[in-house]
């Protein structure tokens, strides 16, 4: 290996590396919600959303979830639609300000295995499972939250049943295009960005 990357270096594995990577999943404060793992403690004060990722992708600290989260915040009370939910990060806190129903969908069957652990984990009413959000036939919804690529949210318009779509998971120079939406509010974090789209 050094030979064929001399830059290279090598350093001996300690015996905790399976529990390493939790110094890489820190809380965040997002409002009113205190988004973080089940060994911290939440922070005085705030609703918590306690996220294992476990396998799935999705612990609230990157930009797009917090993002997503900031925009939910706005948002009037109703049903949400979570698509592309990985660990169920934006489908909890939904739940935890009082939208309902909530519904979380990922075409991964280790992210609804993980979502569906989480949701227990925080006894929140969220109904997780697995779907293609491209091609499967969605549920009707006072508001779609998608966090996931742009090409997939351009692609997403032909396929919801909601007025309201919040979407992310993409950089601030992407300006995705959903059919039958127009984009109403954007917001930027560390060159990721955010639409809040609405119905034509």
């Amino acid at each position: 290996m050094v030979a064929a990357f001399p830059r290279a270096g090598v350093s001996e594995v300690g015996d905790d590396w399976e529990q390493r990577w939790r110094a890489f999943h820190r809380a965040v404060v997002i409002g009113p919600l205190w988004v973080g793992p089940p060994w911290q403690p939440p922070a005085a004060g705030t609703t918590a959303v306690v996220i294992d990722p476990g396998r799935a992708f999705g612990t609230g600290a990157h930009p797009t979830t917090r993002l997503c989260l900031e925009l939910l915040l706005a948002e009037q009370r109703g049903g949400v639609l979570d698509l592309g939910c990985g660990s169920g990060v934006i489908a909890f806190a939904a739940a935890a300000l009082g939208f309902a129903p909530v519904v979380a969908v990922d075409v991964d069957p280790v992210a609804v295995e993980v979502a569906t652990a989480n949701a227990k984990a925080n006894g929140v009413a969220v109904a997780v499972g697995e779907a293609d959000v491209l091609s499967g036939e969605l549920p009707e919804a006072g508001l779609a939250v998608a966090n996931i690529a742009a090409g997939a949210v351009s692609a997403l318009g032909a396929q919801l049943r909601a007025p309201r779509l919040i979407a992310s998971g993409y950089r601030g120079g992407e300006r995705p295009e959903p059919v039958g939406f127009r984009r109403l509010e954007r917001r930027l974090l560390d060159g990721w960005a955010a639409d809040l789209f609405v119905a034509r």
